[in-house]
C-alpha cells in the first residue's frame, strides 16, 4: 500500500518559521497532487494547499502569502514552509496525496498520521 510520513512540526513562537516534510512511500504508480490539510482544535480538517504533479498550487486563503508547497516528483515528497506563523495556525497538519498506488493498483486519497504545530502568542 501508499503510506505517508511527515516530519517538522514542533512549538514556535508568533512570527516564527517551520517546515514540514512529508515522503510517500509504497506501492506507487503516480502521485498526482499531494499537500497538506490541517485540524484545529475542535474544527473540521481544512485545506491548507495542494500542488499537482505539473506543478500547479492552490492554498487556503488564510495562508496565502505566508505558506509555500512544493514536492520532488521523482522523490514522491512534499514540503509546507510556512512563515510569519500565527497562534491561529496550531493544528495537526496531514500530510495528504490522491492518485495511483496499492496492489491491486488503484485510484485513492492517502493520509499521513498528523504532525503537531503549536503556535504562541
Amino acid at each position: 500500500q501508499v503510506q505517508l510520513v511527515e516530519s517538522g512540526g514542533g512549538l514556535v513562537q508568533a512570527g516564527g518559521s517551520l517546515r514540514l516534510s512529508c515522503a510517500a512511500s509504497g506501492s506507487i504508480l503516480m502521485l498526482n497532487v499531494m499537500g497538506w490539510y490541517r485540524r484545529a482544535p475542535g474544527k473540521q480538517r481544512d485545506l491548507v494547499a495542494t500542488i499537482a504533479s505539473g506543478g500547479d498550487t492552490n492554498y487556503a486563503d488564510s495562508v496565502k502569502g505566508r505558506f509555500t508547497v512544493s514536492r520532488d516528483n521523482a522523490e514522491n515528497t512534499v514540503l509546507l514552509e510556512m512563515n510569519n506563523l500565527k497562534p491561529e495556525d496550531t493544528a495537526v497538519y496531514y500530510c495528504y496525496a490522491w492518485g495511483v498506488g496499492g496492489v491491486p493498483a488503484g485510484v485513492d486519497n492517502y493520509w499521513g498520521q498528523g504532525t503537531q504545530v503549536t503556535v504562541s502568542s
